[in-house]
């Protein structure tokens, strides 16, 4: 009989696993030896096939973002983001391509923006915004400033992914993204769009003519209060007609007048009252001088914004474009839906 050394050291027992390579533990210490895997051998033929597969795979990923980025893919029709207090703001959209952001006037809908959502879809995505309280979107009962309306849109571009935006605004839009310019300044924009927004709508009975042509006032103090308690009052509808009657020129369908006036009317005139007022004492002279990137300036000749007010925004940002609509191409405040062909044709030259 063999006698066993147990000082020896013993040799490691082997197991099998699946019938694979064997995998040892050293019994003396418990330590599993895992031996080295074997890579499967391949023909030349099954590797070149592979590379190329490998290869162009890769090559296929990295140019879906080249030809496809964020910006560029729009589902169509309506949607809905969420403010940063909890609120849907409903949005319009419609085309592919670099993105045009509507901001529309004060109690004005997306829907107004109707000629550029058909018009300009066919090379840019165009996607106009409900503010809060407007058209379709969530009516809280507060937030009815500038301030917060700003932020709004910067909930609206950072939930979209939205980069390098041509971001237009009408009227009050244009106050809004003064307001977006000094809290975030050009954060995801590219081009700004300012439709026949004046500077500053209340003077200052101190001011000399010079000031008041600059800052194109509609109103004085007691005629801001005025306007703001009727609106709030049981005349709120009545005033809103005569306010939105006088921004058509003379030749715009009445019965367009009429529809415009409804979707004025989707904002509850209590709301409407506040944030007039909001607007209205709003001073951006010192903040539009610091805009520095390309930015496009209209008006109209005939509009209650007074056109001069429009040349002084132009005349303080640096390379801007200004272009003034005469009363014969539908030169008022809205000249947008009332020449939409022009219109249109002077953003898709800006816009590029």
């Amino acid at each position: 009989m063999h006698l066993c050394d147990p000082n020896r050291p013993r040799r490691p027992r082997l197991a099998r696993w699946g019938g694979g390579d064997a995998i040892a533990r050293d019994e003396s210490t418990g330590t599993l030896l895992i031996p080295r895997l074997r890579r499967p051998r391949m023909s030349p033929q099954d590797r070149r096939s592979f590379l190329k597969t490998t290869t162009l795979s890769a090559a296929a990923l990295a140019l879906s973002h080249l030809i496809e980025p964020s910006n560029a893919r729009g589902a169509g029709g309506p949607g809905f983001v969420t403010t940063n207090d909890g609120y849907k703001l409903r949005y319009e959209e419609a085309g592919s391509g670099k993105p045009l952001v509507c901001i529309p006037g004060w109690s004005q809908t997306a829907a107004q923006f109707k000629h550029q959502l058909t018009g300009l879809n066919d090379r840019y995505r165009v996607i106009a915004v409900d503010m809060r309280g407007h058209g379709e979107s969530d009516k809280p009962a507060h937030g009815y400033s500038i301030a917060r309306l700003s932020k709004d849109v910067h909930d609206l571009l950072a939930d979209l992914s939205l980069a390098d935006v041509t971001l237009m605004g009408h009227s009050m839009g244009c106050s809004v993204i003064w307001s977006y310019w000094e809290l975030f300044g050009s954060e995801r924009l590219a081009k700004l769009v300012l439709v026949d927004q004046m500077p500053f709508i209340t003077a200052n009975p101190a001011w000399s003519a010079e000031e008041k042509e600059a800052s194109g006032a509609l109103f004085d103090p007691n005629s801001l209060y005025t306007n703001v308690n009727a609106l709030a009052g049981p005349d709120g509808v009545k005033t809103t007609e005569g306010f939105i009657g006088a921004m058509f020129t003379p030749a715009y369908p009445k019965d367009e007048v009429a529809w415009v006036i409804k979707q004025n009317l989707k904002l509850p005139r209590e709301y409407a009252a506040r944030l007039l007022y909001d607007h209205a004492t709003r001073d951006w002279r010192r903040i539009i001088p610091r805009i520095n990137i390309p930015t496009l300036v209209v008006g109209g000749k005939t509009s209650l914004v007074p056109w001069k007010s429009q040349v002084w925004i132009a005349n303080q940002i640096r390379g801007s474009r200004l272009e003034i609509f005469e009363e014969s191409e539908g030169g008022n405040h809205f000249m947008f839906m009332e020449n939409p062909q022009k219109f249109n044709r002077i953003v898709r030259d800006f816009m590029g």
